[in-house]
């Protein structure tokens, strides 16, 4: 018996399903590593070719039906399902059914490796898939099994762009099953939301269904039993229960699970109202006036990983000279350095193009894991407006926080949850002991082709950049294409500047232009076609290749920089050598990357430039030391930041359960 009936809710009209949060204790966090090394060596493999065995003894009979008796089988599995649950018969029936339609409508049957990680899914796990495997139809088999249980389904994505792409190309799936699909995307209003949720499967971004969840906790209040909300019914003439957006959280099946799970889980959902800048505007502006003022090393110095920086005693000596005759909140000491402070942090610590950009006045947010611009999300204590101020745009007033919820407390609330992802075996303890999801690894459906190329590393970025360039124009003369991945908006463009002054064609995805993301994925397997772009290229896309591009080597994806996490960079490496292709990947780094800089300190650094110096590459082996050190700090330090965002959250749901308030 699987265990998916435990998302089915007893009364759907009245009731806002939801899991009880539960706290992750510090045994849970000691215990996490140990038992995902256990279940990585479990045999999970023999499970699950039993299983695969048993929807494919279902073909014969399938493919000879005819679509009148197609339907009616579907009509009769969706009576057993939900009088009798999903018991692994009707699971392999739901399963061998929906891959017939899928073959019938689509002209795609599923494989083996996605009927595996659909069952994996349905098991409650992670399912890890080799990047190009086709996760969005192995998504179909894990959804129709709940939808036709009785169960409502989010499937959950990063963007979108995706929510639109993949519930359009479903849709004739679910129309043949007789079900409904919904979409939630950016824009669309209240009572659409509403209808979209009350599809049988709806499909929606990772932030729209949280912020709309976050809604729905401030007209439920402390009170969501289904009992109180259906006698408000019998006297309210507009009770709460029609006033909700969802139908509360039952089955979630999140794409890209890393990057919603625990890219995104560092920074916490916040629902609040802006208020007037008012005064404030112009003690914004005051603060990056006195801050620009101040000296590095001598005023202020920057901390380890470059994430803060503390003014030194000069430092706080020269504040109070230049605020001495400044009034208001200036004349306190404590709060002048504590404005100064955010100020010199608005300024050294936040850059245009790397972690903002500035479109129409005002400032934008740009996602460092996917390099998209995070729309209508700002920087919480100030700071926002800090760096509004440094870039002359109009100072937005501050926000009063009205809801907030962390992504841990939020998908741990689902009654049922699962997902699917290409990298997922880095953090696997971390999920299963934030989320309780094991991970379980599917095999690929032909064998992998995609070759690595020797690393290389150089003393300067200037070295660096004339490297890529060479690498770019040889690899162009073969006529194979070329996947340029660069870290931050700034790369991007100044690559293109490189590349265009040498006469090359190109073209730039990246934050400043992602809605034009769908045309340049679709050419970039053309013949010598180069493409540059930020993290946007590794998540959720497919680039296929022309007729004879396999042959002549496949993609190339050429990384200019070492990603924080070594997930994103196994991402975009995942770009080339999809379902069998021929592919290779390099990477071309300098000493002088961000990465570097912020988890080395000055004096490896200076070590490894002399060993490096006049244009020479870093040793192999020195490399790969580097690399590994840098990379584990960078995951570390996220990590760190996610538990401790965690806490607060937990800190805050404390006082604000003993106060009465919701969330």
């Amino acid at each position: 018996m699987i265990g998916l009936e435990a998302a089915r809710p007893d009364f759907l009209n009245g009731e806002y399903p939801q899991r009880a949060d539960k706290r992750v204790e510090w045994l849970d966090k000691l215990s996490a590593r140990f038992f995902a090394g256990l279940r990585r060596l479990g045999p999970t493999s023999a499970h699950s070719q039993s299983f695969v065995a048993s929807v494919r003894d279902f073909d014969d009979e399938l493919r000879k039906a005819f679509d009148r008796e197609l339907r009616q089988r579907i009509a009769e599995l969706r009576s057993a399902l939900i009088s009798r649950g999903p018991q692994d018969a009707l699971v392999a029936e739901s399963f061998a059914i929906t891959r017939e339609v899928c073959r019938r409508q689509l002209g795609m049957k599923h494989h083996d490796v996605q009927i595996a990680g659909g069952f994996a899914m349905v098991k409650g796990k992670i399912a890890e898939m080799e990047t190009g495997e086709g996760k969005t139809i192995t998504a179909l088999l894990p959804a129709c099994l709940a939808a036709l249980s009785g169960v409502p389904v989010h499937v959950i994505t990063v963007n979108d762009f995706l929510v639109a792409r993949d519930a359009n190309e479903l849709k004739p799936v679910y129309d043949f099953m007789g079900l409904t699909v919904g979409t939630v995307t950016e824009g669309i209003d209240i009572e659409e939301r509403r209808k979209a949720y009350r599809a049988d499967v709806t499909y929606c971004s990772n932030k729209q269904l949280a912020f709309d969840y976050l809604k729905d906790t401030l007209v439920l209040g402390q009170e969501s039993r289904a009992m109180h909300l259906k006698l408000e019914g019998l006297y309210s003439e507009m009770p709460r229960s029609e006033r909700l957006t969802l139908r509360g959280l039952c089955f979630g099946i999140v794409d890209e699970a890393d990057s919603v799970l625990i890219d995104e889980a560092k920074t916490p959902l916040v629902i609040s109202r802006k208020g007037e800048a008012g005064a404030e505007a112009e003690i914004f502006r005051d603060a990056i006036r006195v801050a620009r003022q101040l000296s590095a090393d001598l005023h202020f110095r920057i901390e380890a990983q470059r994430s803060r920086l503390r003014l030194t005693e000069s430092g706080e000596q020269e504040v109070v000279e230049l605020t001495r005759d400044m009034n208001g909140i200036w004349s306190g000491p404590k709060r002048s350095r504590e404005l100064i402070t955010q100020a010199l942090s608005a300024l050294h610590l936040y850059h245009e193009g790397v972690n903002y950009l500035v479109v129409d006045d005002s400032v934008a947010i740009i996602d460092e894991y996917t390099g998209r611009v995070m729309a209508d999300r700002s920087w919480e204590g100030g700071l926002h407006q800090m760096i509004e101020a440094k870039e002359n745009c109009e100072i937005s007033g501050r926000q009063e926080t009205l809801a907030r919820i962390s992504y841990q407390r939020f998908f741990g609330r689902y009654l049922r949850l699962c997902g699917m992802t290409g990298t997922a075996k880095e953090i696997s303890s971390e999920l299963w002991s934030e989320y309780r999801l094991g991970v379980e690894k599917i095999r690929t459906h032909l064998p992998l082709k995609r070759s690595a190329q020797k690393d290389l590393c150089f003393a300067r970025q200037a070295d660096k950049w004339q490297v890529v360039l060479c690498n770019i124009i040889t690899t162009k003369k073969t006529g194979r294409p070329v996947l340029v991945g660069t870290r931050t908006v700034e790369d991007s463009e100044k690559l293109s500047e490189i590349l265009r002054k040498s006469g090359i064609d190109h073209r730039v995805l990246n934050a400043r232009d992602d809605a034009q993301e769908a045309a340049v994925i679709a050419q970039a397997g053309q013949p010598a076609r180069i493409t540059v772009a930020t993290n946007m290229a590794g998540r959720g896309t497919d680039i296929r290749l022309a007729r004879g591009i396999s042959e002549l080597g496949g993609l190339h994806v050429l990384s200019t920089c070492f990603h924080e996490s070594r997930r994103i960079d196994r991402q975009l490496f995942g770009r080339s050598g999809r379902q069998g292709d021929q592919g290779s990947h390099q990477t071309i780094v300098s000493l002088e990357d961000e990465i570097f800089i912020q988890y080395l300190s000055p004096v490896i650094r200076r070590m490894l430039g002399q060993l490096c110096s006049s244009g020479r590459c870093l040793p192999d082996w020195l490399l790969a030391c580097a690399r590994r050190f840098i990379q584990r700090r960078a995951e570390a330090h996220h990590a760190r930041m996610r538990r401790d965002m965690m806490k607060l959250d937990e800190n805050l749901n404390d006082m604000l359960a003993f106060s009465g308030r919701p969330d």
